[in-house]
C-alpha cells in the first residue's frame, strides 16, 4: 500500500514536476535548511534525505570513502546524519577484499557495516562479479575455465557468506553489457560464456538466501539498446527461477547530454516483472568551472532520476555516489568535469540537494 500510495501521489503531480523542474530547483534555494520555507519566527526540527524519504517510502543513501568515513569529522556527521543507507564505495570490490589469493582482509568493510548498524542504515553491497578493480593475481594468472568458475564460486561463497544478514542489497553482476546490448567482453564472459550471470546469482543466494540480489549497469537510464538487452536478459533469468531480484540503475549523469525522461517508462518494465529497482550511483557531473546554469541543470537531472524512482512502485532506494566534491571520482575519469554531487567541497549544499528534498516532501504529500 505504501507503494502504491507514494506513487498515486508523485504521479498526480508528475506533468508539474516534469514542467517546472526550474522552478522547483529555483525555489529549494530560497527555502532553509528543513526543508520549509524560511520565514519570521520558523523554527522547525531539521529534515535530513533519509528522513524525508522513508516518509516517501524509499530509502535515500550514499556511496561511502571508507578514509574519509575514518579520518573527517564532517564527513562522517553527513553519513549518519543525512543518510539512510550506504553502499561501500570501493573496500568491498574483490581487489580490497581479497588482494592475494586466499587471504582475505574485511577490516575496512566491517567497518563500514558496524557504522551502519549503528546508525540504523541498510547496507548495499557493491560489487561481487566485474570485469574491473580485481586483484593481479586472478586479473594476471593463467586459469583453465574449470578453475575460474571454481575461483569464482569459491570468492562469492566467501564474501557473500561473510556478510550473511548484514547486506540489504547486492550488486552481484556489475556492468555486464556494452552500450548497444551485447554482453561485455570480460574475462567472466570469454572463459565461462554466458551462464556466468545465472550462476553468479545462484551461487550468492545459496550463501545469503536473504539478501536482496541486483544486476547493476549504467547508461541504463532509459529505453534504449542497452537496457531493452538487459530487460530480456532478466526475463529470460526469471523464467528459468535465477534468484535475481532487482536491478540497478546507476544513474550517471552529465548536464550537458539530455537527462533520461524516459526513465519512469523504462523503470516500470521492470517492475511488470516483479522485479526491484534502485538507483544505485547517482551523480549528474558538469564541464569545469561550474555555474549558476549548470547548477541548475544538475538539479534537473537530479531531479529526472528521483521522479522515475519515485513513480516506480518497486524502487525502493535512491542512492548518490559520493555526496561531497571532495571525494567524487569524476575529476579523475572525465578531465575537465567535475563539480558532481550534492554538496560542494566545503559541505554546502547545492540547488540539487535543494530538488530532492523538495521531490521528496511532495512524493511524501507534505507541502
Amino acid at each position: 500500500m505504501l507503494r502504491t500510495t507514494r506513487a498515486l501521489a508523485v504521479g498526480s503531480a508528475a506533468a508539474v514536476l516534469l514542467a517546472s523542474a526550474f522552478t522547483l530547483s529555483s525555489a529549494a534555494a530560497a527555502t532553509d535548511d528543513t526543508g520549509r520555507r524560511a520565514g519570521p519566527g520558523h523554527s522547525a526540527a531539521p529534515q535530513t534525505l533519509g528522513s524525508l524519504g522513508r516518509k516517501a517510502g524509499l530509502r535515500i543513501g550514499t556511496a561511502v570513502d571508507t578514509t574519509a568515513l575514518a579520518e573527517e569529522a564532517p564527513y562522517r556527521a553527513k553519513v549518519a546524519g543525512e543518510f539512510s543507507s550506504v553502499t561501500a564505495e570501493n573496500v568491498m570490490k574483490w581487489e580490497a577484499v581479497e588482494p592475494t589469493r586466499g587471504t582475505y582482509d574485511w577490516a575496512a568493510a566491517d567497518g563500514l557495516v558496524d557504522f551502519a548498524k549503528k546508525h540504523g542504515q541498510l547496507v548495499r553491497g557493491h560489487t561481487l562479479v566485474w570485469h574491473n578493480q580485481l586483484p593481479s593475481w586472478l586479473s594476471d594468472g593463467d586459469f583453465t575455465a574449470d578453475e575460474l568458475r571454481e575461483i569464482l564460486h569459491e570468492h562469492i561463497t566467501d564474501q557473500v557468506g561473510h556478510f550473511k544478514g548484514d547486506i540489504w542489497q547486492w550488486d552481484v553482476v556489475n556492468e555486464a553489457f556494452n552500450d548497444d546490448g551485447t554482453l561485455r567482453d570480460s574475462i567472466w564472459l570469454r572463459e565461462l560464456g554466458p551462464g556466468y550471470i545465472a550462476d553468479a546469482f545462484r551461487w550468492a543466494h545459496e550463501a545469503d538466501p536473504k539478501a536482496r540480489l541486483f544486476i547493476n549497469d549504467y547508461n541504463i537510464e532509459g529505453v534504449n539498446a542497452k537496457s531493452t538487452a538487459l530487460h530480456a536478459l532478466v526475463t529470460q533469468l526469471r523464467k528459468q527461477r535465477v534468484p535475481i531480484h532487482g536491478v540497478g540503475i546507476q544513474g550517471h549523469l552529465g548536464v550537458q547530454y539530455s537527462a533520461p525522461h524516459d526513465i519512469a517508462d523504462n523503470m516500470l518494465r521492470f517492475d511488470r516483472l516483479g522485479l526491484e529497482t534502485a538507483i544505485t550511483e547517482a551523480d549528474v557531473r558538469m564541464p569545469m568551472p561550474a555555474d549558476s546554469t549548470k547548477l541548475e541543470a544538475q538539479a534537473e537531472g537530479y531531479g529526472v532520476l528521483l521522479r522515475g524512482c519515485l513513480l516506480t512502485p518497486g524502487c525502493n532506494d535512491f542512492t548518490v555516489w559520493g555526496f561531497t566534491d571532495t571525494y567524487s571520482w569524476v575529476p579523475d575519469t572525465f578531465p575537465g568535469e567535475g563539480a558532481a554531487n550534492i554538496f560542494d567541497e566545503n559541505y554546502a549544499p547545492k540547488p540539487a540537494y535543494g530538488t530532492l528534498r523538495q521531490t521528496l516532501t511532495l512524493a511524501a504529500g507534505r507541502h
